[in-house]
């Protein structure tokens, strides 16, 4: 019989690697005024790097200054939204920084999205401004009708640019489809222009940790977006968390790798915001194809990068990957899906860099668990740790309020400074979703007896078959270790017999080849006989997000639809 296990205890704390505090006395320094000081600390170092463009923090300050005084010439105050709809480009950065000095609300949102989509998160956050970029620009004029955005700014891949580069950028952006003539309109604005302008100083505002930073939209999957407010006391408590998880660490020394989207929290958090306050170079990637992601690996040689599950696998999977050199890589952190243990383990063969994976949800700033760095011990396929100062328990799946015994899964739940306000105008969710202090997550988890959490899967994707509990990652993992499959995603679909079954959605590496029976005699090797996949559906890609989680809602929904359909017998 498993030990109980009390997890008010903190089992995990015994194997903090040294350095790593249980409790952080918590600087009350905002995220603008982190930038200053990174700033007068490191004038000279390099903030950002686009295309071998090059800004030192003390332009990226300035920069700053100038567009929130252009904001604040516009009409913006405290507490107003600004939304930003950018990849990772040098404005998305500027902007960013320059909401919050102004002491206003930034809405991150996905360059991706359709208009049906950004029309209900303007309308729903209330943003006044919009900034954007040339490509969408024209789109954006035409939607502004219908929502609350009064002023656009828009800015262009060309902005900043090497001599050379910006050069060829005139001559061929247009007819490659990398730049757009944006058509006359009222209140319409070109970034450059308005950075170059000379707006009255703005007053300095008075910010504290109540107030809200950002509302950022999460749960399109679902089907539902809810805007997750956090607080500046989220923001900086979480990069402080961060920053004390990683001792080592050299303050000004170190090269982030720009790849995972800034208007996700994952990739603003770990990367962006994390860059600024630690003085790091940050070398943007906006489009993190596999081929980007390997050119500014050899070219710029960063130290950190984290990444998401299919860029790890885009990368094992291109042919560049045998003339690249990672050694310059100290640490790789994977987040937003788990990454398969296979995955993992060919990875740092080839590589011999290090994967260390963690966990986090927007509605927590987001990182919550992370495996430990340096002599602590790492265990692959767990999500490690709850950071310094962030307490975790594992409940039943029915009542959410009993305690479940180490080594059995349950729902994972947390409590921190880093977890959000509450969902912006849904009180009920926020209900459903904060109770007595504690932030149910969604997703299914358990824990060791050393205190390392693994997630199982999601609390809603579980499978329910024959009476029998399914976590499609326990199939996903074994399909995986199969030398053939590049990609895998399995689903509950309707099963008149056993209520539910698990269909497997493939993609073979390039030039393999496989059947079904193939597969499925692969997995009953490794999986009891009621885990097994029933369908196996081999597809030449799968749907993800813009960080590149598989979207199994999608395929799940597509399933069910097609079968809705068929004609019944």
């Amino acid at each position: 019989m498993a030990p109980q296990v009390c997890y008010q205890d903190k089992p995990w704390l015994r194997h903090y690697q040294k350095g790593v505090p249980e409790t952080i006395d918590y600087e009350q320094v905002c995220l603008p005024d982190m930038l200053d000081r990174t700033a007068k600390r490191f004038p000279d170092n390099t903030a950002l790097v686009f295309q071998g463009y090059r800004i030192s923090y003390d332009q990226l300050k300035h920069m700053v200054d100038r567009f929130a005084a252009c904001l604040y010439g516009f009409g913006l105050r405290k507490a107003d939204r600004v939304a930003v709809l950018l990849p990772n480009l040098i404005p998305c950065v500027v902007s960013y920084f320059s909401i919050l000095k102004l002491g206003a609300v930034a809405v991150m949102n996905n360059p991706l999205y359709t208009d049906r989509e950004l029309a209900y998160q303007f309308n729903d956050s209330g943003a006044k401004v919009l900034i954007t970029l040339d490509l969408l620009a024209n789109r954006m004029i035409d939607l502004r009708a219908k929502t609350s955005i009064e002023k656009i700014v828009y800015t262009s891949i060309g902005d900043y640019l090497p001599f050379a580069k910006k050069i060829l950028f005139r001559l061929f952006a247009r007819q490659k489809g990398m730049a757009a003539s944006v058509k006359p309109a009222d209140d319409v604005y070109r970034w450059t222009s308005v950075l170059s302008e000379q707006f009255p100083a703005f007053p300095k505002v008075e910010i504290s940790f109540d107030d809200v930073a950002m509302c950022q939209y999460t749960g399109g999957t679902t089907g539902v977006y809810k805007g997750v407010i956090l607080t500046h006391g989220n923001l900086s408590k979480q990069v402080q968390q961060i920053a004390a998880w990683f001792p080592d660490f050299r303050v000004g020394k170190e090269v982030m790798l720009g790849a995972l989207p800034f208007f996700h929290v994952f990739g603003l958090s770990t990367s962006m915001i994390f860059s600024v306050v630690m003085g790091c170079s940050n070398i943007l990637v906006p489009k993190p194809q596999p081929q980007a992601l390997l050119e500014a690996i050899r070219r710029y040689k960063p130290t950190f990068a984290p990444m998401v599950p299919t860029m790890y696998i885009g990368i094992l999977n291109h042919p560049d990957i045998s003339k690249t050199d990672l050694t310059s890589i100290q640490g790789c952190f994977s987040g937003s899906a788990p990454l398969p243990v296979e995955i993992i383990r060919e990875f740092e063969h080839k590589t011999g860099a290090v994967i260390v994976e963690g966990y986090g949800l927007t509605e927590a700033a987001p990182v919550t668990h992370i495996n430990p760095f340096g002599e602590g011990k790492r265990k692959v396929g767990s999500i490690g740790f709850p950071i310094p100062d962030t307490d975790c328990r594992v409940v039943d799946l029915d009542s959410g309020t009993t305690d479940i015994p180490v080594g059995d899964a349950g729902e994972l739940i947390i409590k921190g400074p880093q977890v959000m306000k509450g969902y912006w105008n849904m009180p009920q969710e926020t209900a459903a979703t904060l109770r007595n202090g504690w932030l149910y997550t969604g997703d299914i988890a358990r824990m060791d007896e050393d205190g390392y959490f693994y997630i199982i899967d999601r609390k809603k994707d579980m499978i329910i078959s024959g009476g029998y509990n399914i976590y499609p990652r326990d199939v996903e993992e074994v399909l995986y270790e199969h030398s053939k499959v590049k990609e895998a995603c399995c689903v509950g679909i309707p099963y008149p017999r056993w209520g539910e079954a698990v269909k497997a959605f493939i993609v073979l590496k390039e030039g393999e080849s496989a059947t079904t029976e193939e597969l499925i005699t692969y997995c009953a090797t490794q999986l009891a006989k009621y885990k097994l996949p029933t369908e196996i559906e081999f597809r030449d890609e799968l749907p993800k997000n813009t960080i590149g989680k598989i979207l199994r809602k999608e395929l799940r929904s597509e399933e069910l639809a097609k079968r809705a359909a068929k004609p019944s017998l």
